[in-house]
């Protein structure tokens, strides 16, 4: 698929700001998918997923090219210096790769999330919950809504 020329959406809340791509679709886990031309959906981490994480070091897959995968699968982890999480797959199908890239790099993750930074690769389909890049905004807004009320601070745009 070519990359979209649409712009992506800044969004700023708090101390916390990203672009967001506009054609990606979003999980409340934190994911992004990315549909491509070839029936591959290439799912990542968003920026605030890599921020929550902390520096990441190390990253494992428990599944192979061609394993059969469904949504909520815990397919592998991401460690990173603030917490250790498992990767839930975000698409049904047949796992198709991980991003070869991360295994010389693993800040690719947070230095480019939306781009090189991908995490993995799966023929199928999107998770049916994934929403739009709006519906995404609503997450965050909560999350970080949540995150000063309780550090006893009122939300901010």
């Amino acid at each position: 698929m070519e990359p979209s020329t649409a712009p992506p959406l800044l969004y700023k809340r708090s101390r916390f700001t990203t672009r967001l791509p506009v054609t990606h679709r979003y999980s409340a886990s934190h994911s992004w998918i990315e549909r491509r031309d070839d029936g591959v959906c290439r799912v990542g981490l968003t920026q605030f997923a890599t921020r929550m994480l902390g520096d990441l070091v190390e990253f494992e897959f428990q599944v192979s090219a061609g394993s059969e995968v469904r949504v909520g699968q815990v397919i592998g982890t991401l460690e990173g210096f603030k917490a250790l999480t498992d990767v839930y797959c975000v698409a049904q199908g047949t796992f198709h790769r991980s991003n070869p890239d991360l295994e010389e790099d693993i800040t690719l993750l947070e230095s480019e999330p939306y781009g090189r930074g991908w995490l993995y690769e799966v023929r199928g389909e999107a998770d049916q919950d994934a929403g739009d890049v709006h519906a995404y905004v609503g997450v965050l807004d909560a999350i970080i809504d949540k995150m000063l009320a309780e550090q006893g601070k009122g939300p901010q745009q």
